[in-house]
């Protein structure tokens, strides 16, 4: 039976969709290699010192860590710099990103040296998404609203830092890292990622369910469309700080090791 060039391109069309949605199951459903590092990046009104928590829970775990100190300027320079890092990992290696730096992750983390992607309440696009409309599909978070501006570079004020972004921490700590916080480029925003690690690697998702700087909606919305193993933790923004065990426990388990 000859199949004319209509039904050929249906045809390929929708096999190629089956193809694609049965390589992101398996992909996120796959038992990660067993990886020795760990390469965590941080996201907007923060520093590399967010992950202090993290960092020595992993390291007793046996696993050399390493966290970014994301410059914050551009996508394709903060890409760059997560690059940088994972081109001294000497093996499999997880790639673990809070907030922001979800973007980064789901770029850089196509490298070969990357064995499994870790978001943490972070941002999960697609290749060539924009990830503000995709966020306008979801009631805007309170933090919004408390970004502020000194010409290109911004910073979230103290109290919707306090409120809105660490509300769950002991005040004196988290005015700590207000006062740490590393302003962001009005340029970083406009960034969009060429490539979606997620699609083609195992992944891990931690949303944090009170949280007021992502909606947790749309947290659970990109979790699910990746496929990944996902935790909830009743925390907000900064579950990395308020609730290591959990998170370290997600890493760990994207290393293959025991939790």
């Amino acid at each position: 039976m000859m199949m004319d060039r209509r039904d050929f391109s249906t045809a390929l069309v929708t096999g190629a969709a089956a193809s694609l949605i049965s390589a992101r199951a398996m992909a996120a459903n796959s038992t990660p290699a067993k990886a020795s590092n760990v390469v965590l990046v941080h996201g907007l009104f923060a520093d590399g010192s967010s992950w202090s928590e993290v960092i020595p829970r992993l390291q007793a775990a046996g696993l050399n860590v390493t966290s970014v100190q994301n410059p914050l300027t551009t996508l394709p320079e903060a890409v760059d710099s997560a690059l940088r890092v994972l081109a001294r990992q000497d093996g499999p290696t997880v790639l673990v990103g809070h907030s922001f730096s979800g973007m980064i992750v789901t770029e850089a983390g196509v490298h070969p040296n990357v064995s499994a992607v870790v978001y943490v309440a972070a941002r999960a696009p697609d290749a060539g998404e924009d990830y503000t409309a995709l966020a306008k599909k979801f009631p805007a978070p309170p933090a919004s609203a408390g970004v502020i501006f000194d010409g290109d570079e911004g910073r979230l004020s103290e109290e919707a830092f306090l409120r809105d972004f660490a509300g769950d921490l002991p005040e004196a700590k988290a005015k700590v890292l207000y006062a740490v916080q590393w302003p962001f480029h009005k340029a970083l925003l406009s960034g969009k990622t060429t490539h979606a690690a997620w699609r083609s690697k195992p992944s891990y998702y931690a949303v944090s369910t009170e949280d007021r700087t992502i909606n947790p909606d749309l947290e659970r919305f990109m979790a699910k469309r990746m496929g990944a193993k996902t935790i909830e933790v009743k925390s907000s923004h900064l579950s990395l700080i308020s609730h290591p065990d959990e998170i370290t426990q997600l890493i760990l388990e994207a290393t293959g090791e025991p939790a």
